[in-house]
């Protein structure tokens, strides 16, 4: 299937645009304003238009992926919308939840909407899924999360102009906890397959110089309460231990390495609660959550069966806003 992208950053060329093609697709076409980023999609051998209007006109895309900063993703989820094209759109939905509810207002009746959480995608995490429905380690207790990394107020993902829009209260509609935690919120409802209610959040702003949080402590429970626990930071060095999932059963313990993120691979074991022993689980090593995800998009717009699904995106960005506007306000 053919894919338009709109904004043509680095998650954008050089995770998705590689996972589509690992999936299968074809990335004909992406506008972006920057004309950096046109000319280096042009250089690919791929369309690139000024506006979203202009490459839907264009007829090059079965579908579109939408990775601009978080306050830009209203109108091309409207002009998709509009146009009939499924649509796939970074997470969080938008930058505020005004935003987003305007989105799911622009989808309810049209072609199929996905928030692109990639790690509910992940094959690990698939896996880890699995093993929860399949009783492997009892009742599920508690899931535990550390995803952390290094973005200081002078980061750039292309080694050139300076443009850290995700330390931007406005674009950003937040910091370091807006941009990783709602990953690991939909993750956790994921393995779960219940939604997390009773969130409470705890910012600080305690290394980078900007105005935006730089680290996070989350907690909440689900509906039949399990409890959650989630450490999000942009204030991580990056050679420290920073990417782990836990998942505690009653009579046993998942737990998951180096899978949180963009990239494929990590490890995954089971430890029996009884003996401590621990057992390697096998799963996909060289898939990608963003070839996961573009595949099972793909899958979907032919209509086959999925878990895109706006409404249970937006209650989780409704449940999320809640507990992150009363931080911000104590920050």
């Amino acid at each position: 299937m053919r894919w338009g992208i709109v904004g043509y950053g680095w998650v954008a060329r050089d995770y998705m645009a590689p996972g589509i093609a690992a999936a299968g697709g074809v990335v004909t076409a992406i506008a972006d304003p920057s004309p950096a980023s046109r000319t280096r999609a042009a250089a690919a051998g791929i369309a690139a238009f000024e506006t979203t209007e202009a490459m839907l006109a264009s007829g090059l895309c079965d579908l579109i992926y939408i990775a601009t900063p978080n306050d830009a993703h209203l109108a091309p989820v409207r002009a998709c919308a509009a146009a009939g094209i499924p649509m796939l759109c970074e997470k969080p939905i938008a930058a505020s939840l005004e935003q987003g509810e305007a989105m799911a207002a622009a989808v309810a009746d049209g072609p199929l909407y996905g928030t692109a959480f990639d790690q509910r995608h992940h094959p690990a995490h698939r896996r880890i899924a699995e093993a929860v429905a399949d009783d492997a380690i009892g009742r599920p207790v508690a899931i535990r999360i550390l995803y952390a990394c290094w973005v200081d107020p002078d980061w750039t993902p292309d080694g050139g102009a300076h443009d850290n829009w995700r330390a931007d209260p406005v674009r950003a509609g937040g910091g370091a906890v807006i941009d990783l935690a709602l990953h690991g919120l939909d993750l956790a409802e994921r393995l779960l397959g219940e939604p997390l209610v009773d969130l409470a959040i705890a910012l600080q702003r305690r290394i980078h110089a900007y105005a935006v949080d730089d680290g996070g402590m989350l907690s909440a429970r689900s509906a039949s309460g399990v409890l959650f626990q989630s450490h999000v930071a942009y204030n991580c060095a990056e050679n420290l231990p920073r990417r782990r999932l836990e998942v505690l059963g009653e009579r046993g313990l998942l737990i998951a390495t180096d899978t949180m993120g963009q990239t494929a691979g990590g490890t995954l074991v089971q430890q029996c609660g009884s003996t401590g022993a621990q057992t390697p689980l096998a799963f996909d090593t060289a898939t990608s959550p963003f070839a996961a995800q573009a595949a099972a998009f793909m899958a979907a717009a032919r209509g086959g069966p999925h878990d895109f699904s706006m409404p249970r995106d937006l209650a989780l960005m409704r449940l999320f806003d809640r507990a992150y506007q009363e931080a911000r306000s104590c920050l």
